[in-house]
Parts: structure tokens; sequence; C-alpha cells
């Protein structure tokens, strides 16, 4: 009897000290929160970024790390391509090789890594992993990526807003001067062929257009000589 009591009591006493490392453990769990994009889609050629952010409840320090892994599509072997301790350390090796750009920023809880030059083979899955000590244990979201080929119709489109934006207004402009210039060119044939005469108030205009246009050239040459005056005297 005085057994069994005595191991009852230990019991009871072993039970908060169990609802404490409970509590604990779960608020271990729960301290470190990884996101990232589900599904991104990429062209070949073109840089891509794989997004990933964290939230901890600690502050960071330099023994805070960040694995990037990758594994091909149908298969369960992983394979780093980003490692992350106080510095980068892209991989060396394999298809990823000077490849990976780090565009992350620790402090602001980013741990983005950038991909170079994508082809169809980098398709498959890529898993990001925090620890930042105590925060260890959390959830390894991943990112399915699919890289395909620029189609026409998108090169098509890009090629359509540019000239929209940029030879539109020209063309425009181009269009406004031949009409001018056609009419101008028809009223003079319609002039010519009526044996219209000018009025003196339009030769007057006229008279004064040929005098300011030659005001104008003897100002430029002018213009020209003083130029060439202070070229002179400064050499």
């Amino acid at each position: 009897m005085q057994q069994s009591g005595a191991a009852g009591g230990r019991g009871c006493a072993l039970l908060p000290l169990l609802g404490v490392l409970f509590f604990q453990g779960v608020h271990v769990v729960l301290s470190l929160e990884i996101k990232v994009d589900g599904h991104v889609r990429g062209y070949v050629g073109e840089k891509i970024k794989l997004k990933c952010t964290f939230k901890s409840t600690s502050s960071v320090t330099d023994k805070l790390t960040i694995d990037w892994t990758y594994r091909t599509p149908g298969s369960s072997r992983t394979e780093s391509i980003f490692h992350y301790q106080s510095f980068q350390y892209p991989t060396t090796a394999g298809t990823f090789r000077d490849r990976i750009s780090w565009v992350g920023d620790v402090y602001k809880g980013d741990a983005s890594i950038s991909i170079s030059n994508p082809t169809i083979k980098d398709n498959g899955t890529f898993s990001c992993a925090v620890k930042n000590p105590p925060d260890v244990h959390h959830n390894i979201p991943v990112t399915e990526l699919t890289v395909t080929e620029r189609g026409f119709g998108t090169m098509l489109s890009s090629v359509a807003l540019l000239s929209i934006l940029v030879f539109l207004p020209s063309a425009v402009v181009v269009v406004l001067l031949l009409v001018r210039m056609a009419r101008k060119s028809a009223g003079l044939k319609k002039r010519s062929k009526s044996g219209y005469k000018k009025s003196s108030i339009e030769v007057s205009d006229d008279t004064d257009q040929e005098e300011g246009d030659d005001c104008m050239a003897r100002l430029c040459v002018r213009c020209a000589e003083c130029l060439d005056s202070d070229y002179e005297e400064t050499y």
C-alpha cells in the first residue's frame, strides 16, 4: 500500500512537469513559420525568383541557417542547391551550378533565391528550410516550378504594345503632316488653274514673310561669324 501510494504521488508530481514540457513543445513547433509560393511559372532564359519568407519568435543570429533543396519530378531523391549561414553558399556542382543567386534578407525574414538561365530541365519541386535556434521545428513548404518556352503570342503582344506606345504617336504626326501638305498642294493647283491673283493683303503677307526669312538668314550668318571670331581669338 505504501509503495503504490508513493508511486501515485510521483505520478501526480510528474503531471505538471509533463504539462510544462508539452506546452513548451507546442510553442517551439509554432514559433517558426515559413511561407513560399505553391507554384511558380517561368520562361526559358529568363531569371526566376523563388520566394521564401519566415517569421520567428527569436531574434536572428549567426546561428540561423537556410537550406534550399531540389527534387526532380517523379523522383524521391533530393539535391541541395543552396545553403546560408552568415554568408551565401550556392551549389558548386550539379544542374544548378553557378546559376543560384541569393536575393533575400534574413533580417527582414526573407530567404528567397533566384535561378539564372532556367531551362525546361529545371522543372521540379523546391523546398525551403529555415532554422533559427532555438526555433528549429517548423513546416517545410514546397514550390512547384514549371519552366516553358515563351510562346509566339506572348512575344507578338509585347511587340504590339511597344508599337502602340512608340510608333503610333509618330505615325499620327506623319499622317497629319501629309494631309496638310496634300491640302496645300491641292489649293495651289486650284488657284493656278483658275488664274487666281493674290490680293494686296496676301502679297504684303508674302513680302513680310520673305523679309522675315531674310532677316533670320542674316541673323544665322551673323551668329556663325561671331562664333568663328570667338574661336579664332581663343586659339
